[in-house]
């Protein structure tokens, strides 16, 4: 109905963000809007534990810098997807530990079952492989890999979110994907000619 006031769920990221110029309450909508999978994301970057504070980190610094958004980008996600990257590049020790530590043991831990292979298969003998490779990429190209295939922003968006050119996007994931097709394909000739010797 004409005159009434748009509801946070109908409002765009960027006119909910320029709203909490002068009112910060309704930040509070980017917030309820792109917290669960930006939480997500995290969990299957770090944990569960450590997403947490990815999460309240990430939307603290967006709401301090809220004025610095651009308004011409009516999604928010490259832009807070580009801080969280930040904030887990403070924590790449970590993440690449988790995936050592995933590789070295086997525990499948909760919150990677199911989400390091895309197409639901999700038996360690693929797991652990993709989990190896992941950890062997450079931080750089693991972020665009995993900003492309976990979160689905597409190859304008990465840049935005990573403050790169569209081509940096493109040549860091066709490397990525390149590493990780080549170490599954060793893995897989490696675990078929066990197979053959049995």
């Amino acid at each position: 109905m004409p005159g009434l006031p748009a509801t946070d769920e109908q409002l765009a990221d960027t006119a909910l963000i320029q709203q909490s110029w002068e009112e910060p309450e309704f930040f509070a909508g980017v917030f309820d809007r792109h917290a669960p999978l930006l939480h997500r994301y995290a969990a299957r970057r770090l944990g569960p534990d450590a997403a947490e504070d990815v999460v309240s980190e990430t939307f603290l610094a967006a709401f301090q810098h809220r004025r610095r958004y651009d308004v011409a980008q009516g999604d928010a996600r490259p832009w807070l997807y580009g801080i969280a990257s930040n904030v887990i590049g403070k924590r790449r020790r970590a993440e690449a530990a988790r995936y050592r530590a995933y590789v070295r043991s086997g525990v499948h831990p909760t919150e990677v079952a199911g989400g390091l292979v895309e197409d639901g298969v999700t038996t360690l003998a693929v797991n652990l492989p993709l989990v190896a490779a992941l950890a062997a990429l450079k931080a750089r190209d693991r972020d665009v890999l995993l900003l492309v295939a976990w979160v689905e922003l597409t190859y304008e968006e990465v840049a935005q979110a990573l403050d790169i050119p569209v081509g940096t996007v493109r040549s860091r994931l066709n490397r990525a994907r390149k590493k990780v097709r080549q170490a599954l394909d060793r893995n897989h000739t490696t675990h078929r000619e066990g197979q053959d010797d049995e």
